[in-house]
């Protein structure tokens, strides 16, 4: 009798520890990190720099996957706007993020994570030499600008207005990659895009640098947007950029905010 009492008592505790320790493994498991897919709208301008942070971001967490849009910051704003589905908005001015906000889109209040300058861009070598904003005014000169719906199009109009710089482009573009694919590709004789742009393009071009008495210092906010189906995930993201990942924003050429 007693020999059945202590092997019945045997089965009791042994269930009552498994049960006990059952619903510790998927704890466990929850409390490793965020996992799953994300996507993130960013800005063309970063396209270097957040392809490194994606990169390691994912090693730092596995299981998780970042997708990016690059392109420019009023488009991907209007692709937002119109239903497309997102995680992150990473925009290279205030105006396209307060349009999110104003729409009712984001999750929160966005942060400025990085800042960037505008220089000129030329051809290898410069075979124009160029060395100013005034001479981006000079006949027979090809100049491209981005859109003025566009950050580094409107940043443009700012600092030619500042410097007393009337120029005619002869094609505006929707974003800072095409003005800089067209110098590269020798279609235009100089443009205007951020000094990051013209770090990321290596030897394919040149830039010459704008006055900071002239310049006009681009301001990123990045956001979790409302429809985000993992914020979780987004949140990781997002505190990476504003921790580990400036240190790769540095070193692609943007200044802390």
């Amino acid at each position: 009798m007693r020999a059945r009492v202590a092997a019945a008592l045997f089965i009791v505790v042994t269930l009552g520890v498994a049960s006990a320790c059952g619903p510790t493994g998927p704890v466990s498991a929850s409390q490793s990190g965020p996992s799953g897919t994300l996507t993130v709208f960013a800005a063309s301008s970063l396209n270097a720099a957040f392809t490194t942070i994606g990169a390691d971001f994912e090693k730092r967490h596995p299981g998780t996957m970042v997708r990016f849009s690059f392109a420019g910051s009023s488009s991907l704003a209007a692709q937002i706007q119109q239903g497309a589905l997102g995680d992150v908005f990473a925009s290279a001015d205030q105006p396209n993020m307060q349009k999110l906000i104003q729409a009712g889109l984001t999750a929160e209040s966005p942060i400025v994570f990085a800042r960037n300058d505008l220089e000129i861009v030329v051809g290898k070598g410069n075979p124009k030499h160029i060395t100013s904003l005034a001479d981006l005014a000079r006949s027979g000169l090809v100049v491209v600008l981005c859109a003025p719906a566009v950050p580094c199009g409107h940043y443009a109009a700012q600092t030619l207005q500042k410097a007393g710089v009337r120029v005619t482009p002869a094609s505006q573009e929707a974003d800072v990659k095409s003005v800089l694919s067209k110098v590269a590709l020798g279609e235009a004789d100089a443009g205007i895009v951020y000094i990051t742009d013209v770090k990321a393009a290596g030897d394919a071009v040149e830039g010459v640098a704008i006055p900071a008495v002239l310049n006009v210092v681009a301001e990123y906010p990045i956001v979790i947007l409302k429809d985000s189906q993992n914020r979780a995930l987004a949140r990781a993201f997002v505190s990476y950029v504003l921790s580990e990942g400036r240190q790769t924003l540095a070193r692609y050429g943007f200044t802390n905010p």
